[in-house]
């Protein structure tokens, strides 16, 4: 059996950390560029921007700063500030873990149509996960024949942080799964959409976050005790900032409503009960006064022979199904 502790084992277990981390930058940088059309539709202003859409933006930009500095962190070879540089890595990698459970609460607060109970109970599970996370920020790092190296950390909190980040994800997958599995309306198209594959981002969230806690509590030696943190962080922003994007992308061009109450998609979408474009107003007097704004469809907008919606950027109310009565002639 291989000594866990031995000079050797762990630095080989080094050099593999640091090829691994390397590795994941690459792919997170993949990730990262392969949907900047998404990001970028909302920065020139081309959608409308929604609050929801904070935390994803928050979330993505913070683990790629977290995953700079570590890059940094492991390839400088003149002396820094190694506790300002680990600081910020802990910082942004922490603030990444905690957005990217905050994405996925919203996701299960939209899919039970914002009811008060289970929103007031995921800002409390979110507020504790957020004071955890907070205090594994505090660790002192010096730098040390030639490199940055981490003297001081509370492994306790992290053990800590990361058993609460797979129990928070693990009790939004339960809550989502539920909903789904069990919706008061009926299925829609988009609760088969989040049931098919949203549920596989939250069950990755969940075993990402239970892989770091293993490790964490093996404690086999000082490098394979956080050498999953990173890749859970990972894994957690990845499937949560895709759960944001493929659930807006379907308001944005899908008819069908979603919902028990009006903003059961947490303000991504207008409500489909908003006023319509045409306004009739009566004038107290002889004459009747109709006024009528003018409705411009747009080039990209395509119905189906029903009147549905199938290709365009606004939701439009009046492209809901048509019930097939309505569709005979009286004659």
């Amino acid at each position: 059996m291989a000594d866990w502790q031995s000079p050797a084992e762990i630095q080989a277990d080094a050099a593999a950390f640091n090829n691994f981390m390397h590795a994941l930058l690459g792919l997170y940088i993949w990730e990262f560029v392969t949907s900047l059309d998404f990001d970028w539709q909302f920065l020139s202003g081309k959608k409308k921007f929604r609050w929801p859409l904070t935390f994803y933006f928050a979330g993505r930009y913070c683990l790629l700063l977290a995953l700079i500095g570590i890059a940094v962190a492991l390839n400088v070879r003149t002396e820094i500030d190694c506790q300002g540089l680990y600081t910020f890595n802990q910082v942004f990698g922490n603030a990444a873990v905690g957005l990217a459970s905050i994405n996925l609460s919203i996701r299960t607060m939209a899919v039970w149509s914002q009811n008060k109970y289970i929103v007031a109970f995921l800002i409390l599970v979110i507020l504790v996960h957020w004071s955890f996370l907070l205090h594994g920020i505090l660790l002192k790092a010096a730098w040390i024949q030639g490199a940055c190296v981490i003297t001081y950390t509370d492994n306790q909190i992290l053990a800590i942080c990361f058993i609460y980040s797979m129990i928070f994800d693990f009790t939004v997958l339960c809550l989502t799964g539920w909903k789904l599995a069990f919706p008061a309306n009926g299925r829609s198209k988009l609760i088969d959409l989040i049931f098919s594959d949203g549920l596989i981002y939250f069950l990755i969230a969940f075993l990402a976050n239970l892989l770091a806690t293993i490790f964490m509590l093996l404690n086999l030696n000082a490098v394979l005790s956080i050498i999953a943190n990173v890749p859970a962080a990972i894994a957690s922003t990845i499937v949560a900032c895709r759960v944001v994007r493929r659930l807006t992308n379907f308001t944005s061009h899908s008819a069908e409503v979603f919902t028990s109450t009006a903003q059961s998609t947490v303000a991504f979408r207008a409500p489909p009960n908003a006023t319509s474009p045409h306004h009739i107003s009566m004038k107290k007097g002889d004459s009747v006064h109709i006024q009528m704004s003018s409705l411009v469809t747009r080039p990209d907008t395509e119905y189906d022979s029903a009147g549905r919606l199938i290709q365009g950027d606004e939701f439009d109310a009046e492209a809901q199904a048509i019930n097939d009565e309505f569709k005979k002639p009286p004659y």
